[in-house]
């Protein structure tokens, strides 16, 4: 074919595309049988003016007369025209068309002409490439078919003429369709549709263009095109329809590239709408399946799921390709082909297959027609073989998964039975499905890792085997959120006080991720160190609140330090087990629940107090009496806080959860979080639980003595009496050191200036032996490292090598100085 081919190619097809079209038909010997609507109103004749006149007569150059008037001559007529002409107006003028010459055959082997021409100022789909138009003479040099199919039909709507191209197209062969009708020779929807349009321009006269139809081809055959046909009616000299002249052009490459287009839009609609690598694999498949492929897996490596960086390039590693599990898997057949791993199987890659060259080099591998005879890759894998023999596979294309220079998996498509092979564009379109899967794997692969980072420091931070001690059984639960919106800053902590005392604490950061994390890590660790100071809940958590605006600060942009920001809620209790009293203040942060003995659920009304980080209001706190056996509640919002329902709904179902008295801590911890939808949650959600003790009258002693030096060894023998009834009679000697230092050191600096006062003493016996001693004034005592010729100063010194630890709180009315001893009873 000549550089003048395609031009002409697409003349006549623009000529029979073009709304308007006028269509003529010739006999053989070029004289008008037939005329349409569109050519009176393109030259102005009407059937009448032109049925049985010559269609050279027409043509408005002498040179364009004598080479149509060759059309009547059998012996030298050519098979087929296109190109630029003039044709002559009734009213004289010239008009430059697009104009089409194809021969028909008929029954019984009669021919015809049949003429399209179109205005030439109609722009052509080709006229964009900058292709010139060609002469009528140069456009004679045509390929010996062009691609536009004519069929002429009678009223009946029976096929009285075709082009030898309409059943290379269609798939009818002409001795099927000469004298019957399209439903007869190829029954079904699209041909009674086509019928239907022939018949309402049969009755009307209007043309209907571009009606797209599927071609008639055998059910086995692997092509199927696309068609356009346009209908026009044709009319005799008085005017009469003759029937209409359907003409038909391959839309297939346009129907492709339109359902190309469909396919990646859903692309963006189906394929990584999580960060979850697996269900991402998952979703390139069935969208792929059977748009594209008959077939299709997908294999990602373990290091992608792990969130670790994945190599450059995949090499071996004892014989095989490290580590690929199946992520994607579907099928248009019920059983599919080849060696099935099931999802989330590690799948092997062997060396010797066009998966390991595709996995090096991360070049797409493509067989279209798939080679399986002898010498090929498929001779080391029989089980393939057999596979592809019995399902018939005749279509492959492996295309690697890779983002930012590493590969992340390998993604496979076949083609079955009938389907047509795969060609370039499918592997184009495939390239590009699997480019953008690749791209939500890779910031899965990234999410996993710092998801899984956040996860590792967050359990690291909490607390692994917290207990109440004396005070209460403790249980909890952690949930993190789902993996589209991270680990949130969810903590809490159970922290042992002095005097049989237990603090509870639970927080939430504001944000999730691994910053979210690494926050809380902080404000546990300020937490823990506040309560070591024994400070009440109200002044804790105001100290905690300057710390994290400190922190805040310290983490700001210095270019927009307006912009730092760190926010978070948390609860505070501590519990008495010697009163039965609590004393909680909150930042923010829901209220607690509290569960009396018989399962009665109450939510104390404790002021909200502003979050941490905003500096605000003062933090108040609220003492409440504790029945023995209570349980006492604290929660994230995550576990009241759902997508569906409101706060109120979510209390009233955690409420319902907590009334169970008859179970242990444990099952009432799982029974609360259980009532959890089974959807995703967008926040972490947690939940801490405490069964209240009370030490009994056996387990503390205590005495009042006035501020006088005589009373220590009245102290010292009260408090040795005691230890003899609890069995304790080992641990006197010390016991009694540590009550003459710390009663002697509450009279000499622990009163007011004139000396007058009290001194309490108060031994518990818990899982420690405790020592107390209680005075009226307000200074603060401080351990001394006395030099051997000083003779004070080693009071606190001795304390602290007598006891495990010591310390040293206020109180309303004074201080208190405590020191701790392991229990060693006799």
């Amino acid at each position: 074919m000549d550089s003048s081919a395609p031009t002409a190619i697409a003349m006549a097809q623009t000529a029979f595309q073009t709304v308007g079209t006028a269509v003529a038909l010739l006999d053989a010997r070029g004289t008008v049988v037939g005329w349409t609507q569109a050519a009176q109103r393109l030259v102005g004749y009407s059937a009448a003016d032109v049925v049985g006149r010559s269609g050279a007569a027409f043509l408005a150059g002498a040179d364009d007369r004598a080479k149509a008037s060759a059309f009547a001559d059998p012996g030298s007529a050519p098979s087929r025209w296109s190109g630029l002409t003039g044709v002559r107006h009734r009213d004289g003028r010239r008009i430059d068309v697009r104009l089409c010459v194809q021969p028909l055959s008929g029954q019984e082997g009669r021919a015809q002409w049949v003429v399209a021409a179109a205005d030439k100022d109609t722009p052509p789909s080709w006229a964009a490439d900058g292709s010139g138009m060609e002469s009528l003479t140069g456009a004679l040099h045509l390929p010996s078919r062009l691609p536009v199919g004519v069929v002429v039909r009678d009223t009946e709507l029976r096929c009285t003429w075709v082009n030898d191209t309409q059943g290379l197209k269609d798939g009818i062969p002409l001795q099927e369709r000469l004298g019957r009708t399209l439903t007869e020779t190829a029954p079904g929807k699209d041909a009674e549709t086509i019928e239907t349009v022939m018949r309402q321009v049969l009755e009307s006269g209007v043309p209907a263009t571009n009606r797209e139809y599927r071609a008639f081809w055998p059910t086995h055959a692997r092509r199927e095109p696309a068609l356009a046909a346009s209908v026009f009616r044709i009319d005799d000299g008085q005017g009469r329809a003759l029937g209409v002249c359907a003409v038909s052009v391959d839309v297939s490459a346009g129907r492709r590239a339109r359902e190309r287009l469909g396919i990646l839009g859903e692309a963006g609609k189906r394929i990584g709408t999580t960060l979850d690598a697996m269900r991402t694999g998952q979703e390139l498949a069935d969208l792929t399946v059977p748009l594209l492929a008959d077939h299709a897996t997908v294999d990602l490596a373990e290091s992608v799921l792990l969130g670790e960086e994945p190599p450059a390039h995949p090499g071996p590693e004892g014989g095989r390709i490290a580590a690929f599990r199946r992520a994607g898997l579907a099928s248009a057949h019920q059983k599919a082909p080849g060696p099935m791993f099931a999802r989330e199987e590690p799948v092997p890659v062997p060396l010797a297959s066009p998966f390991t060259s595709v996995l090096r080099s991360g070049q797409s591998h493509f067989e279209p027609i798939l080679d399986t005879s002898p010498g090929t890759w498929l001779d080391h894998h029989d089980a393939v073989r057999a596979a592809i023999r019995d399902h018939t596979v005749h279509s492959l294309m492996i295309v690697p998964i890779h983002a930012r220079g590493a590969v992340l998996g390998v993604a496979v498509f076949v083609r079955t039975a009938d389907r047509a092979p795969f060609e370039e564009d499918d592997l184009l379109l495939a390239e590009e499905l699997v480019s953008r899967a690749a791209l939500a794997l890779d910031n899965a692969r990234q999410y996993a890792r710092e998801r899984s980072a956040a996860l590792a420091l967050q359990r690291h931070l909490l607390p692994h085997r917290a207990t109440g001690g004396s005070a209460a059984d403790v249980s909890w639960r952690y949930l993190p959120a789902d993996s589209h919106h991270g680990v949130g800053g969810d903590w809490f902590d159970v922290i042992e006080l002095p005097g049989a005392r237990l603090a509870l604490v639970i927080g939430d950061v504001v944000g999730h991720g691994i910053n979210a994390a690494a926050t809380m890590g902080r404000l546990r660790t300020a937490v823990r160190t506040l309560a070591s100071l024994d400070m009440p809940p109200d002044e804790l958590l105001a100290r905690l609140d300057e710390q994290v605006i400190r922190l805040a600060e310290e983490d700001a942009d210095p270019e927009d330090p307006d912009a730092a920001t760190m926010v978070a809620t948390c609860l505070y209790a501590v519990y008495d087990p010697i009163t039965g009293q609590c004393t909680m203040a909150r930042a923010g942060h829901p209220p607690p629940a509290i569960i009396d003995p018989q399962g009665r659920v109450t939510f104390p009304d404790l002021p909200t107090g502003a979050p941490l980080g905003l500096g605000l209001v003062p933090f108040e706190s609220v003492t409440l009496e504790l029945p023995e056996n209570s349980v006492l509640a604290l929660y994230t919002d995550g576990l009241i806080e759902t997508r569906n329902q409101d706060i109120d709904a979510g209390i009233n179902r955690l409420a319902t959860a907590l009334a169970q008295p008859g179970l242990a801590l444990e099952d009432l911890c799982s029974a609360a979080v259980d009532t959890l939808s089974c959807e995703a949650s967008s926040d972490d959600a947690t939940l801490l639980l405490a069964r209240t003790r009370q030490l009994g009258p056996d387990q503390a002693a205590s005495w009042e003595f006035p501020a006088e030096p005589s009373v220590v060894s009245s102290a010292r023998s009260l408090a040795a009496a005691q230890l003899a009834l609890w069995g304790l009679e080992e641990q006197a000697a010390a016991t009694e050191l540590i009550v003459s230092e710390l009663v002697t050191n509450a009279i000499l600096h622990g009163n007011n200036a004139t000396g007058a006062g009290t001194v309490r003493l108060r031994l518990l016996r818990h899982e420690a032996l405790t020592c107390e001693v209680h005075d009226t004034g307000n200074s603060h005592p401080r351990l001394r490292h006395p030099r051997t010729t000083d003779e004070n100063g080693r009071g606190l010194f001795l304390v602290k090598q007598l006891s495990r630890r010591w310390g040293t709180r206020h109180t309303p009315n004074g201080k208190l100085i405590w020191a701790e001893q392991h229990l060693t009873p006799s």
